[in-house]
């Protein structure tokens, strides 16, 4: 199929942006398009104007200090997946952004994008939901911050408004003695995943676990964090524990089924996954070498 016509604007300067989006309820922003391109050409988005924010270079960016990443809205999937610093200050995101679709997609497509996009089947909001990053969004009225926590409403809808434009995410760095990780079951390597888990363990001194939270993807209509912490309450990653975790997650999640797989069969994954991820986030947070581990 074709899309629907619409008008192409192309604007040089941030401003001249958010005139076009401001004047257009009705606009769409196109960064990296390989989530809204699918979408123009199956018309399950029909847009009036489409507003390539491409020349704006100055938004291809990422830059990392001691207290997080900011991500800006043209900075690629492999351009935060390359990134030296951004991998040692929060390598949850590296972990993350090699589970994204292939090479090929993350060459072009861009990680904030990806994250307003709100698809509960993708790597990245559930990254953003876990970690409780933050995007920057501007309008012609101004500047805000939208917390990961009130960011994401509903299967493909989040909290930035029409007229405004996703500047950055802000994504706060790895926490002392923690450790990330991340997996994900899917049919073939590179298509959207049956179910995924992706985890950060906190542990005191001594090395007992102090903190879990396990965020899942495929299996609910936003982003699903959970606390699981109630599981480890006598601090080791013992087999029972990581039971008791996995039939946390089990009864927290509410898949549906569809041609992919059946409820039952992501539920299950829900739990299998969050007993290896669990157990790898922890295996990082109290190695030898945290930032080489983790």
């Amino acid at each position: 199929m074709k899309p629907a016509p619409f008008s192409y604007v192309r604007p040089t300067t941030l401003d001249e942006a958010l005139t076009v989006l401001g004047a257009d309820p009705h606009a769409k922003v196109l960064a990296g398009g390989q989530s809204l391109v699918p979408l123009l050409s199956m018309r399950l988005a029909a847009p009036s104007t489409l507003v390539d924010i491409n020349g704006l270079t100055e938004l291809a960016y990422v830059r990392t200090d001691e207290d997080g990443v900011r991500i800006g809205a043209l900075a690629r999937h492999a351009d935060v997946e390359s990134d030296v610093a951004a991998w040692r200050v929060q390598p949850l995101l590296r972990h993350a952004l090699k589970l994204v679709a292939h090479p090929t997609i993350r060459n072009r497509g861009t990680t904030l994008g990806s994250v307003v996009h709100a698809d509960a089947a993708a790597e990245m909001p559930a990254v953003t939901a876990l970690l409780g990053a933050k995007v920057l969004v501007a309008s012609t009225q101004g500047r805000r911050t939208i917390d990961a926590a009130d960011l994401f409403v509903g299967p493909l809808e989040c909290t930035v408004h029409p007229g405004e434009l996703a500047l950055e995410l802000q994504v706060p760095a790895l926490g002392p003695r923690s450790g990330v990780a991340i997996d994900e079951i899917a049919r073939r390597h590179g298509d959207y995943a049956l179910c995924g888990v992706a985890a950060v363990v906190s542990v005191g001194a001594t090395g007992a676990i102090e903190t879990v939270r396990a965020s899942y993807l495929s299996v609910s209509l936003t982003p699903l964090v959970v606390d699981l912490s109630e599981a480890f309450v006598d601090g080791s990653a013992s087999d029972a524990n990581l039971d008791a975790a996995a039939e946390i997650a089990t009864s927290a999640v509410d898949p549906e089924t569809d041609i992919h797989g059946t409820a039952d069969y992501r539920r299950h994954l829900a739990g299998v996954l969050t007993r290896r991820v669990v157990r790898d986030a922890y295996a990082r947070a109290v190695a030898t070498d945290p930032e080489g581990a983790r």
